[in-house]
C-alpha cells in the first residue's frame, strides 16, 4: 500500500471518528442519515473525482482504479460527461438514486435512501 491510500484510509477513519465524538454517529435515524455521516467522505470522493491532484492522475495513468462508494447518481453523470477519458480507471458502486433535481431518492417506508442496481 501506497502513502496516498494510507492517507486517504486515514482521512476517512479521521472523518468517522470525528463524526462519533460531535454525536452524529449515535443520533436517531430521523436526525442523521448514513448519507449525512458520509457527507465528509462523499465531498473527498467528489474532489477526486471531478478535480484531481496530479498525483493522483500520475496514479490513474499506471492503472490505478479508485473504488467511489455511495455518490449520487447525477454526479457519476456529471464525471461521465467531464472526465470521461478517466472513466476506465473509476469503478462505482452503492450509487443513490436521485430525482431531476440531483436530490437523493428516498424509501417511503423507511427513509433510507434507494440505491441503484449493480447487478452483482
Amino acid at each position: 500500500m501506497n502513502g496516498k491510500r494510507l492517507n486517504e484510509n486515514a482521512s476517512r477513519r479521521i472523518v468517522r471518528a470525528l463524526l462519533c465524538v460531535t454525536g452524529l454517529g449515535f443520533l436517531a435515524p430521523s436526525q442523521a442519515s448514513a448519507e449525512d455521516a458520509d457527507s465528509g467522505v462523499a465531498a473527498i470522493e467528489m474532489r477526486r473525482l471531478l478535480q484531481p491532484t496530479p498525483a493522483e492522475l500520475a496514479q490513474e495513468q499506471k492503472g490505478r482504479i479508485y473504488i467511489y462508494d455511495g455518490l449520487r447518481a447525477v454526479d457519476i453523470e456529471n464525471a461521465m460527461d467531464t472526465a470521461f477519458d478517466r472513466i476506465e480507471n473509476m469503478m462505482f458502486i452503492r450509487v443513490r438514486k436521485t430525482d431531476e433535481q440531483g436530490k437523493t431518492l428516498r424509501d417511503p417506508a423507511t427513509g433510507e435512501p434507494q440505491f441503484e442496481d449493480d447487478g452483482c
